[in-house]
């Protein structure tokens, strides 16, 4: 098992893609901290996980607060007494609309969730890593909004190019550290967020239209990018930093 004795922090852990990154983590040995604003989701992962003989805790953090992310890694830490592996991998948008329609609330809370938490990220968890003095490792869940947008998606397109240049260039700062960090960018998937990001009805019609951009034919499943956030954490990309891989489908191409 490639994450054995490996305690990972992975934030929206509660649902989507972060309860696939979860799940996925602790099938291969780690002792996973399911980060999530929702209680009752994060809470069922965390037990699923248990009751499939992993390891697992849930806490409640909201990842656009300094406090929270305090408190998060200090939970780690009382948990499991050392933390090796950050996923970033909450986040949230607006409705696919018109750039102008989207409100000032609605900016800030995307730019707040999806580059801010960044920063508190950083704040709260270099030290750490810098402390137990063996490196550590930050996966930051992008998306191909920030390498090929669509139209609709403006203001959380530009978060997530925010989100990927930030994590490139914290690669730089930190490799003296043998703090790596790297990038998953999914291409629009099955998740709580999907109206969301069509700005029209989960329907097979609705769905049809955006399938047809993505050349391998379907959209990205959570299973898909833990195997990408799983590779980046995981030893066998020990001399990997920086990188951004697109799970895509060849959507990017």
């Amino acid at each position: 098992m490639r994450l054995t004795g490996k305690v990972a922090i992975v934030t929206g852990g509660g649902s989507g893609f972060g309860e696939g990154i979860s799940k996925r983590f602790a099938q291969e040995g780690a002792k996973v901290v399911v980060n999530d604003i929702n209680v009752a989701g994060g809470e069922r992962v965390a037990k699923e996980i248990a009751a499939g003989g992993g390891q697992a805790t849930f806490v409640k953090a909201d990842v656009a607060k300094d406090a929270d992310w305090a408190a998060l890694v200090r939970a780690t830490l009382d948990a499991y007494g050392e933390l090796n592996i950050v996923i970033n991998n909450a986040g949230t948008t607006h409705r696919n609309q018109p750039m102008l329609n989207v409100t000032e609330e609605q900016f800030d809370r995307v730019y707040a969730v999806n580059v801010k938490s960044l920063y508190w990220s950083a704040k709260n968890c270099v030290p750490v890593f810098r402390k137990q003095g063996k490196g550590g490792v930050f996966v930051t869940v992008a998306s191909t909004a920030g390498v090929r947008p669509r139209p609709g998606l403006v203001w959380y397109n530009g978060s997530k190019g925010a989100a990927i240049m930030c994590s490139r260039t914290m690669a730089v700062e930190l490799a003296p550290d043998k703090i790596r960090v790297c990038i998953v960018n999914p291409v629009i998937g099955e998740t709580g967020l999907l109206t969301e990001f069509m700005g029209v009805p989960d329907t097979p019609e609705n769905r049809a239209k955006f399938i047809a951009t993505i050349p391998l034919g379907r959209m990205s499943r959570p299973l898909d990018v833990a195997n990408a956030c799983l590779y980046f954490a995981s030893d066998d990309a020990e001399f990997i930093t920086g990188t951004c891989i697109e799970v895509d489908g060849g959507r990017c191409v």
